[in-house]
């Protein structure tokens, strides 16, 4: 199996691999030259250094892991829901699963500007509420975009992701049948055993790797955060666009650094996540009450 994916393997491994060296390289400063550069010559640990001590950079650290957490969370949660309560519909279910693959069709950064037209203080949604006497003006309406808990990046995020875990988990559910809860009906297990025991932990498996794929993206993606965050704290993925957008070169390779950081952070998570889903979804089996 490993001889027949090494092509595949070694164009994947090679172009992210060499991405990998490049950014850490220039991180270093190595070949970067410009105003205020001298200051720094490559290469240097210095911009690592910088980082260390940077409050911006744990906020936004700590704000970063806060949305990307919240949001596979309810992705999660969501999806699977909506994928169980799809799960006994016997008509129009291929409209349905097909309605929910429309969302996956839809760009990151279209999600975001819709996000704003419903969501935002001058927005669809607040405009409504204001013309049905709900609240006295439109700047009333709750503030959920540009607010520091990032609500307006998890609300687009959600109706984002929500539907792509949904549609992993019925392909799951589609995939065992019904012959283990048929079963634990049988043996006497309600409903809830029946869920908790037993369709659960045979979904767990890409359920989680669906949320890991979930989580490595909203915390390296950049459009969303962008549109619908606040300047400060921003996302790591902001900080680092606009440390590589500086019209200082020197500021370059503190931006290839934060996205050195991520990429490491980003892996660790992956790697935890290997570790953990082997010491338990891959040594269990289920159980019926």
């Amino acid at each position: 199996m490993a001889l027949m994916l090494s092509p595949v393997l070694f164009v994947v491994v090679g172009l992210f691999g060499l991405g990998f060296l490049a950014v850490f390289v220039e991180s270093l400063g190595v070949g970067i030259s410009g105003q205020g550069a001298s200051a720094t010559p490559g290469p240097t640990a210095q911009h690592y250094h910088d980082l260390a001590r940077s409050s911006e950079f744990y906020l936004s650290l700590l704000f970063t892991v806060w949305v990307a957490t919240l949001a596979t969370v309810v992705s999660v949660i969501g999806g699977v829901g909506l994928a169980l309560l799809l799960q006994p519909v016997v008509r129009g279910r291929r409209a349905i699963y097909a309605l929910l693959q429309v969302p996956l069709a839809v760009p990151h950064l279209a999600m975001a500007v819709v996000t704003v037209t419903l969501f935002a203080q001058s927005g669809l949604l607040a405009r409504v509420a204001y013309a049905v006497g709900v609240i006295g003006e439109p700047a009333g309406f709750p503030a959920l975009i540009y607010d520091r808990w990032g609500t307006g990046t998890l609300l687009a995020y959600a109706a984002k992701e929500i539907p792509f875990v949904a549609v992993v988990a019925t392909a799951l559910l589609l995939g065992i049948g019904p012959d283990y809860d048929t079963v634990a009906r049988t043996l006497g297990a309600s409903r809830w055993q029946r869920l908790r025991h037993v369709t659960l932990p045979l979904i767990a498996p890409g359920v989680g790797a669906a949320a890991l794929m979930v989580f490595a993206y909203v915390f390296a993606a950049f459009e969303t955060p962008f549109v619908l965050g606040r300047p400060y704290p921003a996302m790591l993925s902001v900080v680092a666009q606009r440390k590589f957008m500086s019209l200082d070169l020197a500021d370059r390779p503190g931006a290839m650094a934060v996205a050195f950081v991520m990429t490491v952070l980003a892996a660790l998570v992956v790697r935890a996540y290997l570790a953990l889903s082997h010491a338990t979804l891959g040594r269990k089996r289920p159980v019926l009450f």
